[in-house]
């Protein structure tokens, strides 16, 4: 099965957590985040740390730091956050596998296409902000083109 481990769902929780300060130039230390999210603190510490290291937090030191959006809600897609805590985005071996760790590199007959599936959930990562995820869902957030059968999609509207 595949699925967004914790960390990335708590990534989420946090940056929304921090983009819902009415304040833009507040810094929030990682208690005052746990606090207000229910999410046990050592983890929003690390979930923290790992979002500042992937650019997407800014973290200030001292008395009166903290962790701040480093680009508005709407810049900032799920695959960013996504890699900043988890690392690059595979759904198998061989999408990881840009250091030749597969061994059936160029050989395998499904390589093309779990690279095609590969790219296809990265750019549905990428169409989707953090801002996008503080709204209901709308029914054309993602549109990968087909429909279950396999027959090209209908243009979505808006409800």
């Amino acid at each position: 099965m595949l699925r967004i481990t914790k960390l990335s769902d708590y990534a989420v929780v946090v940056l929304q957590n921090l983009a819902a300060c009415q304040d833009p130039s507040c810094d929030c230390t990682s208690r005052e985040v746990a606090e207000r999210t229910g999410i046990p603190r050592p983890t929003v510490s690390k979930v923290m740390k790992d979002l500042a290291r992937g650019g997407l937090l800014v973290s200030q030191r001292g008395a009166l730091g903290g962790f701040c959006l480093a680009r508005e809600p709407a810049r900032i897609t799920l695959a960013e956050i996504i890699e900043a805590v988890e690392g690059p985005i595979a759904l198998t071996e061989c999408s990881a596998a840009a250091d030749g760790n597969c061994d059936f590199t160029g050989a395998c007959p499904v390589e093309e296409n779990w690279l095609r599936i590969n790219q296809v959930v990265r750019r549905a990562l990428d169409d989707i902000s953090l801002a996008d995820m503080a709204r209901p869902l709308s029914r054309s957030l993602v549109n990968l083109g087909r429909s279950p059968l396999g027959e090209p999609a209908a243009a979505s509207e808006e409800p």
